[in-house]
């Protein structure tokens, strides 16, 4: 059986991403008032339901008026409603219905999918005289939640289990193997959203030449080969300090909370604009997270002597990148297709040797002999004895050092561990993190 998909559907600015951050249990969805935020389809799950279901978010409709993207919200919100088992048909309750609320109400009468009117912004009881007037859209009894408030939602989550119920495939299965978690990210109009949709083979996000068009990060699962993955296309991050709107600043925050929530993140530059200061700082969140980095070199088709460009880039990133130098590097187009697909194999290497776990035997025979190479290296003008090592964590690998002196380690000793651990135990490009100790715990840095 398969897991149940509802989708939320409604105008602009009536608490759609509201009430989908309320029944997921999570800030995901962007929200402000200002409407149009939400543009594409963003899914997640609400596990405290029974059953449990997937849940998609999705922009604002405006049916028939000419504005930026609304057309393209309008073919996000029609492949939503194709996909889904039933529908939560969100209406602002304290603004009547309204032209386009009739509207959008015909267009779920022509669809084959059960209806379930949410009438949103019922803060009190004053509030429910005005739920009467909803019957005139033909979809039944209204239910009334207040989302930013959480009032009504457990009365919701029992109509959904009600309808859920009695479809075919109302059971839900497990989502199966664990899908790694991808982080695509990037400047602002670098090809992200085409990489993803060329590697999906569909058109699963908005594209377009305005910078900014992907606000949230738009979550989709991918099964390839018999194994699953997580993709998540994050807004473009733009360079620090430049003034910017509400709206840019959440999907910043939202993006980089993407990073640390992914097991591999990768960055998307773009191969005709060459490399920028803002790449080096969107590498550095990654860094800084821990997260194993794939470097996608994008719009590929648009160079002429590409061996020669291959060689130029690879020098770039080595020099402009020094933390990522074992990064793996594509170049690729996602306008042709060419190599658009070959991070997912890297960041299935980088998967599996970031979860790898040394036996702690095996690890200090390593240590034994780094010992004897390095006995008599300085640290700011003092030997450093290294005593014993543990792993402690996976992904990113983590290991504690015992020593004589922690405070002195020097940076290229520290680095020398690193490069020793990552080939003799076939790290590759996966972030190593290690913690020095005195062996008496009292002191660590």
């Amino acid at each position: 059986m398969s897991t149940p998909i509802v989708a939320i559907v409604g105008a602009p600015n009536v608490g759609k991403s509201t009430l989908f951050n309320r029944l997921v249990g999570m800030r995901r969805s962007i929200v402000t008032d200002q409407p149009g935020v939400t543009r594409d389809r963003l899914y997640g799950e609400v596990r405290d339901a029974e059953p449990p279901f997937r849940l998609i978010d999705t922009g604002g409709l405006a049916m028939g008026v000419e504005a930026p993207f609304n057309r393209g919200i309008e073919e996000q919100v029609l492949a939503a409603l194709d996909e889904a088992d039933a529908v939560l048909f969100v209406i602002d309750v304290r603004a009547g219905i309204t032209a386009l609320d009739r509207e959008i109400a015909q267009l779920l009468h022509r669809r084959p999918r059960p209806v379930i009117l949410v009438a949103n912004k019922v803060d009190g009881p004053s509030i429910e005289p005005l739920l009467h007037e909803l019957y005139t859209l033909g979809l039944g009894d209204p239910v009334g939640v207040s989302a930013e408030h959480g009032l009504g939602i457990t009365d919701l989550l029992d109509r959904v289990q009600e309808v859920l119920s009695v479809l075919p495939e109302a059971v839900a299965g497990d989502e199966g193997p664990h899908a790694v978690r991808i982080a695509l990210v990037g400047r602002p109009n670098v090809g992200k959203s085409s990489v993803l949709n060329r590697v999906l083979g569909e058109e699963r996000v908005m594209v377009s030449d305005v910078p900014g068009t992907t606000r949230d990060v738009v979550d989709t699962l991918l099964e390839r080969d018999g194994r699953h993955y997580r993709l998540l296309d994050t807004a473009g991050l733009r360079r620090r300090g430049r003034p910017s709107a509400t709206v840019e600043v959440l999907s910043v925050a939202v993006a980089r909370n993407s990073i640390r929530r992914a097991d591999v993140v990768v960055l998307i530059l773009d191969a005709s604009e060459g490399f920028a200061a803002q790449d080096a700082h969107i590498a550095g969140y990654a860094h800084e997270a821990g997260r194993p980095l794939v470097i996608v070199v994008n719009k590929w088709d648009l160079l002429d002597d590409r061996e020669e460009a291959a060689k130029s880039w690879r020098d770039t990133i080595t020099r402009r990148l020094g933390f990522a130098r074992h990064a793996p590097v594509v170049y690729a187009s996602a306008l042709t297709g060419q190599r658009v697909d070959k991070f997912l194999e890297h960041a299935d290497e980088l998967y599996a040797a970031g979860g790898r776990r040394i036996p702690t035997p095996e690890l200090n025979r390593w240590l034994e002999h780094v010992a004897r190479v390095e006995q008599a290296s300085p640290a700011r003008g003092r030997s450093v004895r290294l005593l014993y090592v543990t792993q402690i964590g996976v992904r990113p690998p983590r290991f504690v050092l015992f020593c004589n002196h922690p405070r002195r380690v020097h940076f290229s000793l520290k680095r020398f561990l690193e490069n020793s651990l990552r080939d003799r135990f076939e790290f590759g490009a996966t972030p190593i993190q290690l913690i020095f100790r005195k062996r008496s715990g009292k002191e660590k840095e």
